[in-house]
């Protein structure tokens, strides 16, 4: 039999992390360097890559990797109705009657679901980075100025999303 208490402990920590995921996602911008200068990758939340359309759009093949960037950047309807499935599950865990058998299958499956559908989703986003540096790289081939961008130490969000801390101050 599964602990109730146990498993809304959980259910608040991994709240407590998908929010820092996607509140440390929007705070941070990504830079590029291009002439010796600063450009901003992203440079409004809906168009992620779009600071370097103006560059990659010279060369036809880095701008169909951007373009497929961008359109795999999109929210997709299918994650959207999978965590609101699973965050309905969850609220209605918690005001379902007395069985507890029910309350715990509604928690568990919303957990899951929603678990499942972010692990699938920052799977595909981490994958589709790919198209980024693809299209970068096929631009630094045959134009100038050169695009200097390093997606895996570019942004703090990346670096915090792989890491769990746990601190104890001691005091006698």
């Amino acid at each position: 039999m599964v602990n109730l208490k146990a498993v809304k402990n959980v259910f608040l920590v991994l709240i407590f992390i998908f929010n820092s995921a996607a509140y440390s996602a929007e705070t941070c911008s990504r830079i590029a360097t291009i002439n010796y200068q600063d450009v901003l990758v992203d440079t409004d939340s809906s168009q992620k890559g779009e600071g370097l359309r103006y560059h990659l759009e010279k060369d036809p093949i880095a701008k169909s990797y951007l373009d497929v960037y961008q359109e795999n950047s999109k929210i997709k309807w299918q994650n959207t109705l999978l965590g609101t499935v699973g965050t309905g599950m969850l609220i209605s865990s918690f005001v379902a009657g007395d069985d507890i058998d029910r309350r715990q299958t509604l928690l568990v499956g919303g957990l899951a679901m929603i678990a499942i559908n972010f692990l699938v989703a920052r799977t595909l986003e981490k994958s589709n980075e790919l198209n980024l540096t693809k299209a970068i790289d096929e631009y630094n081939k045959r134009n100038l100025p050169k695009i200097f961008f390093n997606t895996e130490n570019n942004t703090e969000s990346d670096k915090k999303d792989f890491g769990v801390s746990i601190n104890k101050d001691w005091s006698f």
